[in-house]
């Protein structure tokens, strides 16, 4: 099956109307693009960050006249800022395969394959996570994944019990369980995360050992490991939250900050009587470990 592929750029006051403008034509599907690449570094906690140029793209069904939907668009939305109109015919796998084009097995501290589909390594002393293209974000290509894999591959996690604040995809959390984690517990504000958490569960038949939840379904818990790759605002709000989810003697890993915002995040944690080592760097990224005493 194709689509039509429907997209315009349009400020960041406007963007949200023209998404709810393309769903009540009829959109199977709206997405967020940065027009200007304007790096994300600090959403609210509960919002989506929208660029100063942003594109909506919308996907319709192909009897969907793209004419139509320009005209009632401009109609609709006249005297604002409305640029680069684009309309194209998209393959029922065109995303897929782009994105597959970019993801490889990636292999982190020579003991963690993450993998997609028809590409599972099967090396002796490793173990192979399969994952696909999901709903949520999250799949060891960005550098605050790929360091949270990096800690888990690197370190000795067997029989533990861990809590992935923040769980996007659930790949850190089904990556520990393959490692040898007892039980993981995940939780994200957005239900699509839980979806692809369980969804990543099953693929990788850890699902008996993976519990989801969104923020208000989880009851407070002390546990041996609290993974959290967020980003630096939500983490400094969120460290009361976070840090009383490590039990004492238990260790805490930070991801989704950049390394100019390392202080700030680890001095939010020392306040919580955590120690926090040096960050651990990638790229523009980095990682903080840090333990409770007990």
């Amino acid at each position: 099956m194709a689509w039509h592929q429907l997209s315009v750029i349009t400020d960041e006051t406007t963007a949200p109307d023209i998404s709810e403008f393309f769903s009540e034509l009829g959109a199977v599907s709206v997405t967020y693009s940065d027009a200007e690449d304007e790096p994300v570094y600090e959403p609210a906690i509960d919002q989506t960050k929208i660029w100063t140029r942003t594109r909506v793209t919308a996907l319709f069904e192909l009897d969907t006249d793209p004419d139509i939907v320009h005209t009632l668009l401009f109609n609709q939305f006249i005297g604002q800022s409305l640029q680069e109109w684009s309309a194209e015919v998209l393959q029922d796998q065109a995303w897929e395969r782009a994105w597959m084009e970019h993801f490889q097995a990636m292999k982190f501290a020579d003991r963690l394959w993450i993998c997609p589909s028809g590409q599972e390594q099967h090396e002796p002393g490793t173990v192979c996570m399969t994952l696909d293209p999901g709903l949520a974000f999250g799949t060891g290509t960005h550098p605050t994944t790929a360091l949270c894999l990096e800690w888990l591959a690197s370190n000795e996690i067997k029989d533990k019990v861990l809590i992935d604040y923040g769980c996007g995809s659930g790949i850190l959390a089904v990556a520990a369980l393959l490692l040898g984690a007892k039980h993981a517990h995940a939780i994200d504000i957005d239900p699509q995360a839980l979806t692809a958490s369980q969804y990543n569960a099953e693929k990788n038949k850890v699902q008996a050992r993976l519990d989801y939840y969104l923020p208000e379904q989880f009851t407070v818990f002390e546990a041996d490991l609290v993974l959290a790759n967020i980003l630096a605002k939500p983490l400094i709000e969120l460290a009361a939250t976070i840090a009383v989810l490590v039990k004492p003697g238990g260790q805490l890993i930070l991801s989704g900050i950049l390394n100019e915002q390392a202080d700030s995040v680890a001095a939010a944690y020392r306040e919580q009587g955590l120690i926090v080592a040096d960050p651990v760097s990638q790229e523009d990224w980095c990682r903080l470990d840090a333990y409770k005493p007990g």
